[in-house]
């Protein structure tokens, strides 16, 4: 008979770790959103979010079970991205507009935009004359204006 092994519980943002080796705990952009929770760790073993809620989790931040006791690190999980690239940066631009009106995460670089994958929106893409390639890669999206990130006086 095979014995059940528990979810380890993670309750707890650490700020540094100690040299262990930790858990790696990949997750997507959306799942980053959502401090509670059951997930996996790449080496199979499960854990159980339980942090106070407010910023979402970013890949390299630290949690424990005990404060200042890290036991795993976020990873950012591959995703099935669309990459967006043009000539003209002015049709990029209009693209990152279009794209925000309705409200579609984005992952802005210097001279590319990613987004999730979705074929309405690489259809729209690819009909406004923009390249749209297919990748499988990390999701790192902007925060937005009232994101995590904004500053506030």
């Amino acid at each position: 008979m095979q014995q059940e092994t528990r979810p380890l519980l993670l309750q707890h943002r650490c700020s540094s770790a100690a040299g262990e080796a930790l858990l790696q705990l990949p997750l997507t952009a959306a799942e980053r959103q959502i401090c509670r929770g059951l997930r996996r760790c790449s080496g199979g073993q499960e854990v159980l979010l339980q942090l106070p809620r407010g910023e979402p989790l970013a890949p390299g931040q630290l949690l424990g079970a005990v404060e200042n006791m890290p036991l795993a690190v976020v990873v950012a999980a591959d995703e099935p991205l669309l990459v967006v690239c043009s000539n003209d940066p002015m049709a990029l631009l209009q693209a990152a507009y279009h794209l925000g009106n309705r409200h579609v995460a984005l992952e802005l670089q210097v001279d590319q935009l990613r987004l999730l994958a979705d074929p309405v929106l690489e259809h729209l893409l690819g009909h406004r004359g923009l390249q749209v390639a297919h990748l499988q890669a990390p999701f790192l999206p902007e925060s937005g204006a009232y994101g995590a990130s904004h500053s506030h006086p």
